[in-house]
C-alpha cells in the first residue's frame, strides 16, 4: 500500500518534471526563432537616438518574430564600421560618410572598402549652410575667392563638403585663407570678424546659426541652380534643397542649397524578407517618427531614394519595386 502511494508520487513528480522541461524546450525553441537585430544611432543629445529608438519599438511591434534594439554610438563614422564588421546590423549615418567608407576614400582611404554595407532608405537632409559676415561682400560662392573661410573642424564631414562645393567653383584651399573651425568656433569667429564665411552641415534650423543671427548682421550664401546639378552630378550623395525665407533672422528669402542626407544602411548579408519588413514598416508608419522628433516629419517613401549614395539591398529594392518608386 505504501509502496503503491509512493509510486503515485513519483509517477506526478515525473509527469510535472516532463511538463516543466518541454514547456522550457519550447520557450527555448520560440526564442530561438526570434530574430534580435541591432540599431547603431548617435550620441543621446542627437537627432539619431531617438529616432532610431522609435523604430526599434516599432520593428519589435510590427514584424512578427523580431526583437530591435537600439544603441547610442558616435554616430556616423563609428557605425560603418560596426556595420560592416556585423557588429550592428544596421546603423544610421551621413550618405556622404556611407559614400565616403563603401569607396575607401576621404578619411577611409587607408582602410579596406566596406563594401558589405547596403542601403535602405535616406531620411531628412543635412544642409550645407554658407554663412557669410554682412559687409564681407560674399553675394555668391563665387565671391568667397580671397576671403578668411571657416571650412569645418579637422577630419570632419563638414571640411569635406566644404572643400568639394569650393572645387566645384573652381575655387581651391590655395584660393582663401581657411581655418578649420567647429559650428561653435566658427559662429564666434564670424561674430568677432575673424572670418569672413563659415560652412555649417546640420539639419535646420541650426542652433549655433540661429544664436549668430541674432547678435550679427549674416547673409546665407545661395549656389545657382545650374551649379547644383554639376554638384549633384560629380558627387551624387548630395541632394538639392531650400532653406526657407525666414529660418534666421535677416533671412526673407528663400535660398538654394545642397545637403547631404541622413539614411539607414544595413550589412550586406541580411534575409532579403527581413530588409523588406524594415523597409515597409519604416516608411508606411512615419508618423511615429514625426511624433518622436521635428526631423521625423521629413522621412517619407517618396523621398527614400535621394541621395542614395550606396548600392541598395535587395529586400529594400523589392519594397520600392512593389510600390512603384524605383525607374
Amino acid at each position: 500500500m505504501k509502496l503503491t502511494r509512493i509510486n503515485k508520487v513519483l509517477g506526478l513528480v515525473l509527469i510535472a518534471v516532463f511538463l516543466v522541461v518541454v514547456g522550457f524546450s519550447v520557450s527555448a525553441a520560440g526564442a530561438a526563432e526570434e530574430e534580435r537585430i541591432v540599431l547603431a544611432t548617435g550620441g543621446t543629445g542627437g537627432v539619431y537616438y531617438p529616432l532610431g529608438g522609435a523604430m526599434a519599438s516599432l520593428w519589435s511591434g510590427e514584424i512578427e518574430g523580431v526583437s530591435a534594439s537600439s544603441e547610442s554610438t558616435g554616430a556616423s563614422v563609428e557605425n560603418v564600421n560596426l556595420v560592416n564588421f556585423l557588429e550592428s546590423q544596421f546603423g544610421l549615418v551621413q550618405n556622404d560618410i556611407a559614400y565616403y567608407a563603401f569607396n575607401a576614400v576621404e578619411m577611409f582611404s587607408d582602410q579596406e572598402p566596406m563594401e558589405s554595407m547596403r542601403g535602405v532608405f535616406t531620411m531628412y537632409p543635412e544642409t550645407i549652410q554658407i554663412i557669410a559676415r554682412a559687409g564681407a561682400g560674399v553675394q555668391s560662392v563665387e565671391d568667397i575667392a580671397g576671403k578668411r573661410v571657416a571650412v569645418g573642424a579637422p577630419g570632419s564631414g563638414t571640411e569635406v563638403n566644404a572643400r568639394q562645393i569650393l572645387h566645384a567653383h573652381g575655387i581651391t584651399y590655395d584660393d582663401i585663407r581657411q581655418d578649420f573651425l567647429s559650428f561653435a568656433e566658427a559662429a564666434d569667429a564670424l561674430r568677432d570678424g575673424h572670418v569672413d564665411v563659415a560652412f555649417v552641415t546640420a539639419g535646420l534650423p541650426t542652433s549655433s546659426v540661429i544664436d549668430l543671427a541674432t547678435t550679427t548682421n549674416v547673409d546665407v550664401v545661395a549656389i545657382g541652380p545650374a551649379m547644383v546639378d554639376s554638384i549633384i552630378e560629380e558627387w551624387p550623395y548630395y541632394a538639392e534643397v531650400t532653406i526657407p525665407g525666414g529660418t534666421y533672422s535677416g533671412q526673407d528669402s528663400d535660398v538654394r542649397a545642397v545637403a547631404v542626407m541622413a539614411m539607414m544602411i544595413v550589412h550586406e548579408t541580411l534575409d532579403e524578407d527581413l530588409v523588406y519588413n524594415i523597409t515597409r514598416v519604416t516608411l508606411e508608419n512615419t508618423d511615429v517618427l514625426a511624433r518622436t522628433h521635428d526631423r521625423g516629419r521629413e522621412v517619407t517613401a517618396e523621398s527614400a531614394l535621394a541621395g542614395m549614395s550606396i548600392d541598395l539591398h535587395p529586400g529594400a529594392r523589392r519594397y520600392y519595386d512593389e510600390v512603384g518608386l524605383l525607374d
